[in-house]
């Protein structure tokens, strides 16, 4: 596979990959405006999901770590973790940020990195499900603000620390579990499992493991269709998305759907959504890149702090970004399913 390597110095939307250097903006007046960050422009493809004119805006700052953005529309606000600093957030356009669960978790740090939730998603009925580090479970917030636990062991094992989470059309949640949570994580000694599994949990609460030999999963969402199931691998020695076929009776022919070892920009395989063609808006070195589902690089989008994930919001055409310290949007031409009702 030949494409450009995510090197970013001097690339400013399209200018990337020519024979001639990018002038600088002041004597380039026809370089779009690109706000906080840049676009990277590789396949003719790009331009129908991203516009001409689109923008990377920021929207708030501050944060430690942001991380699992989900739209809530009856709220018409952003969700999303500060994984380090042990909260849940909400972002509205009229009232900016402020804290909705503070602190997530209370008790005894000894042995772990991160003790927030990280990946959030809703269920059918508006119920956010957070996949919680230090308590190390996935857990729903009921409407009086109480918490259920959906999950929180396998086979009587402790779960590493679920890491993010999608729900497919019949209610079934699938999940990651590599323990990056945990200090030390493969060798961590409260691990009581010895893999890092990718799950699916029905809606009666029965947890199927469906794979277990991926280093570190990680970012996780289905095709429009369900057929295939897409696993980022947040390995620096591995740094690939997996894409798995998908059925009744769990996946089948793992393969590397797309590689980015030879990266050098910061940032691993993390978050990542699907738009309703089936591309995929992955969080990688350097940004979001932007896949076909033929495996084909597109381009990349890229705010000025590298995010860790994404999600669909607004209409459904706006792609909202949790990136470190920030939190960042863009409004594309495409767009994708939002969880909920």
């Amino acid at each position: 596979m030949t494409r450009p390597a995510l090197v970013l110095l001097g690339c400013v939307a399209a200018a990337c990959g020519g024979a001639e250097p990018a002038q600088p903006a002041e004597t380039a007046p026809d370089t779009p405006d690109t706000g906080a960050g840049t676009l990277l422009r590789v396949d003719p493809r790009f331009d129908a999901l991203v516009p001409a004119d689109a923008r990377i805006e920021k929207l708030a700052d501050g944060f430690v770590f942001t991380e699992g953005p989900v739209w809530d529309r009856a709220e018409s606000r952003l969700l999303f973790s500060d994984v380090r600093g042990n909260g849940v957030y909400q972002w509205t356009e009229s009232g900016g940020t402020s804290p909705v669960i503070e602190p997530v978790f209370e008790g005894d740090r000894t042995g772990l990195r991160s003790v927030s939730s990280n990946g959030l998603t809703l269920d059918a009925e508006g119920r956010l499900v957070m996949c919680e580090h230090g308590n190390r479970l996935i857990s729903r917030v009921e409407a009086d603000g109480t918490r259920t636990t959906l999950v929180d062991s396998f086979d009587g094992s402790r779960l590493n620390s679920p890491n993010d989470a999608a729900y497919a059309s019949d209610g079934r949640l699938y999940f990651t579990d590599p323990g990056s949570a945990l200090e030390g994580r493969d060798a961590s000694p409260l691990r009581e499992l010895d893999f890092n599994g990718i799950y699916r949990l029905s809606p009666d609460g029965e947890l199927e493991l469906l794979y277990r030999d991926q280093s570190r999963p990680n970012g996780i969402a289905l095709s429009p269709d369900e057929s295939v199931l897409y696993v980022a691998n947040s390995d620096p020695e591995q740094k690939v998305w997996m894409a798995y076929d998908l059925g009744e009776d769990g996946v089948s022919n793992p393969r590397v759907f797309f590689d980015v070892n030879d990266q050098t920009a910061e940032g691993a395989a993390d978050g990542l959504k699907v738009d309703d063609a089936g591309n995929l808006f992955a969080t990688g070195p350097g940004g979001v890149w932007v896949i076909a589902p033929d495996g084909t690089h597109l381009g990349s989008i890229m705010p000025d702090e590298v995010p860790a994930n994404v999600a669909w919001g607004d209409d459904g055409r706006t792609l909202y970004m949790t990136a470190r310290t920030g939190l960042y949007r863009i409004r594309l031409t495409t767009g994708g399913a939002i969880p909920g009702p």
